[in-house]
């Protein structure tokens, strides 16, 4: 937790929290692919320091393939020293990889079954929002699910700190959330067992 608290004071922006997501939250963001049969291919963005990652790895079956996109060199030296080094000595045939960028350079082939995402959407200029979900929904196979998360409330809390500009931005992300929730048959989930609680959003791809 140390290292993620010194990560976010250095960078809030990017990070977006101040606390990694808990054990609560990362339980409802990977339950539909810990459920899922058969071969899948599996793509966490923005993981931090790997909340989601463990239990996606705990979900691997043989046959699967796990990409991992993070752009802070932190938080990748953590991922792979305590959770992705370790799992693959474990498993040595395992498709496990780690891309150490931001997710518009990551070098991703195909598509996936399930994509989770730990990005800090409100703290992004809607343009880039927009990109981002642009890409991600263009990297999902047919019947696949793109996991994200919120924390409840944010937009309204940070609208009297932020200016008018600011505040704009929000709006359009907000917008775009709804159009994006009625598009791809979206569901939000509230978690109150996360500080702050937060909401896990659920998108699909038909």
């Amino acid at each position: 937790m140390l290292d993620f608290v010194q990560q976010a004071m250095k960078n809030v922006r990017q990070t977006g929290a101040v606390l990694p997501s808990s054990p609560a939250l990362a339980k409802v963001m990977t339950r539909t692919l810990c459920a899922a049969k058969g071969p899948k291919r599996l793509l966490e963005v923005g993981p931090g320091t790997g909340p989601f990652t463990k239990a996606m790895l705990d979900a691997i079956r043989p046959g699967d393939e796990f990409h991992i996109v993070e752009m802070n060199p932190s938080f990748c030296s953590r991922l792979e020293a305590r959770l992705l080094g370790p799992y693959r000595r474990r498993h040595p045939l395992a498709e496990v990889h780690l891309h150490s960028c931001p997710i518009q350079e990551a070098r991703l082939e195909g598509v996936f079954d399930f994509i989770v995402c730990g990005l800090p959407f409100n703290n992004f200029p809607p343009t880039l929002v927009r990109s981002i979900f642009r890409q991600l929904l263009s990297l999902l196979g047919p019947g696949g699910e793109l996991v994200y998360f919120e924390y409840a409330g944010v937009r309204a809390m940070k609208a009297p700190l932020v200016g008018s500009r600011g505040r704009r931005d929000l709006r359009q992300i907000g917008t775009l959330a709804k159009a994006l929730r009625r598009r791809h048959l979206g569901k939000r989930e509230l978690v109150l067992g996360n500080i702050p609680p937060a909401f896990a959003v659920r998108l699909r791809r038909d």
